[in-house]
C-alpha cells in the first residue's frame, strides 16, 4: 500500500517554501597588542558578507518532489571580523536546483520574479546582507581608539512559489478516457497508466517521439472536464503545462456521439484559461476508429467538419491509438507541422 502511495506522490508541480539568505558577520573592536607599543591602535576586522539563494534550472527532472517535505532553506552566514585587520569569510552562496520551467512567483502568486525555461539559468532569489565594519573604518584624527564596531546586515528573507511547466513540444488534450495515455504509448516508448475509467492519469506524462531522426517531446495532460479553468475536477493546474507547448494534440473519444460539442468544451476551457493556449497549432485526433462502423464514422465525421460552418478547420485525422491504426499518418502530419512553423519563423 505504501509503495503505490509513494508512486502517486513522485510527480509535484508546484511548492511553497521559505528562504532566507545569510546574515552578514560582524564587524571586530580589536586593538593591536604588542609587545613594547604602548598604543597600538584599532585592527579590528570587517565580517564577512552573508550567502545567497539562487534558483538553477537542473536538466533531466521534471517534479519539485524535493521541496514537498523540506519548505524551509537558509543560507550560511558571514563570519565576524578578526583583530590584525583580518575580514571574516563569506557565507556560501546556496544554490536550489528545480526543473527547467519552474516559474518564481511572490507568496500570492500575483508577481512572477523568473521564468527559468533554460537549462542552467538562474535567479538571485535572496541576497545576503553585508559584514559589518571593523573598529579600523571609524579611527579619525579626533578619535584614535574608536570601540565602535558595526553588526552585519540581515540577508533577505522571503516566501516564495514555485510553479513548474513542463517543457514539451507537443500537448495532449481531451476529456477523461479519450485514448491520450494509449496515444502517447503508441507514438513514444512511454509506458503510462491505462485503464478504462475516467481519470487514469492523474499526472502529467512525457515521451519522446522520433520522426527521421528528429525528436518530438510529447506531454499527457490529465483529463479536462467542463469548469476546469475555474479548478472543477483536476483544476486548471495541469493546463499550465500546454503553456509551453509549440503544438496541441486534440484527443477526442469517437465513440461519443457529439465530437462536436466535446471539441467545443475543451476549446472554450483553453480559451478561458488563457496563456494563449488557443492560437497553437492543433490537429484534432479522433479516436477509436475501430470501436464503431464504417458508416458511423464516416456520418460523424461529416457532421464535426460542417459543424465549423465557415469557420477555419483544423487538421482532422482518425486513428486506433490500442489497433495502431493511423498512427504513421499521424507522426508524419506532426512532422509537417513543425516543419511549416519553422519555415515560417524564418520568414
Amino acid at each position: 500500500m505504501r509503495k503505490n502511495k509513494d508512486k502517486q506522490m513522485k510527480f509535484l508541480d508546484k511548492a511553497k517554501i521559505h528562504i532566507k539568505a545569510g546574515d552578514g558577520g560582524n564587524g571586530s573592536a580589536s586593538f593591536r597588542r604588542e609587545k613594547y607599543i604602548e598604543f597600538g591602535g584599532p585592527n579590528g576586522g570587517d565580517g564577512g558578507r552573508g550567502g545567497d539563494i539562487v534558483f538553477r534550472a537542473v536538466p533531466n527532472v521534471n517534479t519539485l518532489i524535493d521541496y514537498r517535505y523540506k519548505t524551509n532553506f537558509a543560507a550560511q552566514r558571514g563570519e565576524n571580523g578578526m583583530g590584525k585587520m583580518r575580514t571574516g569569510a563569506s557565507g556560501e552562496t546556496l544554490v536550489l536546483p528545480v526543473p527547467t520551467g519552474t516559474v518564481i512567483l511572490s507568496e500570492n502568486e500575483e508577481i512572477e520574479y523568473a521564468d527559468l525555461n533554460q537549462d542552467g539559468m538562474e535567479y538571485l532569489a535572496a541576497r545576503g546582507g553585508n559584514g559589518g565594519w571593523g573598529n579600523l573604518h571609524f579611527k579619525s584624527p579626533t578619535n584614535r581608539a574608536p570601540r565602535q564596531a558595526n553588526d552585519g546586515l540581515p540577508g533577505e528573507e522571503r516566501t516564495v512559489v514555485l510553479r513548474l511547466k513542463l517543457i514539451a513540444d507537443i500537448g495532449l488534450v481531451g476529456f477523461p478516457n479519450a485514448g491520450k495515455s494509449t496515444l502517447l504509448s503508441a507514438v513514444t516508448a512511454a509506458r503510462p497508466k491505462i485503464a478504462n475509467y475516467p481519470f487514469t492519469t492523474l499526472n502529467p506524462q512525457l515521451g519522446v517521439m522520433y520522426a527521421h531522426n528528429k525528436e518530438f517531446v510529447l506531454v499527457d495532460l490529465p483529463g479536462l472536464i467542463e469548469g476546469a479553468h475555474t479548478g472543477v475536477g483536476l483544476g486548471d493546474r495541469f493546463l499550465g503545462h500546454a503553456e509551453r507547448t509549440k503544438m496541441i494534440l486534440h484527443v477526442i473519444d469517437g465513440t461519443e456521439s457529439d465530437w462536436a460539442a466535446r471539441y467545443a468544451a475543451i476549446r472554450h476551457e483553453m480559451d478561458s484559461y488563457g496563456g494563449d493556449l488557443i492560437h497553437k497549432p492543433e490537429i484534432v485526433v479522433i479516436n477509436k476508429m475501430d470501436a464503431i462502423t464504417p458508416e458511423e464514422l464516416k456520418q460523424r465525421l461529416s457532421d464535426f467538419k460542417k459543424s465549423f460552418g465557415r469557420k477555419k478547420k483544423p487538421e482532422i485525422l482518425v486513428i486506433s491509438a490500442a489497433g495502431r491504426l493511423g498512427i504513421g499518418e499521424l507522426i508524419s502530419a506532426i512532422e509537417t507541422n513543425f516543419n511549416r512553423m519553422v519555415k515560417d519563423n524564418e520568414n
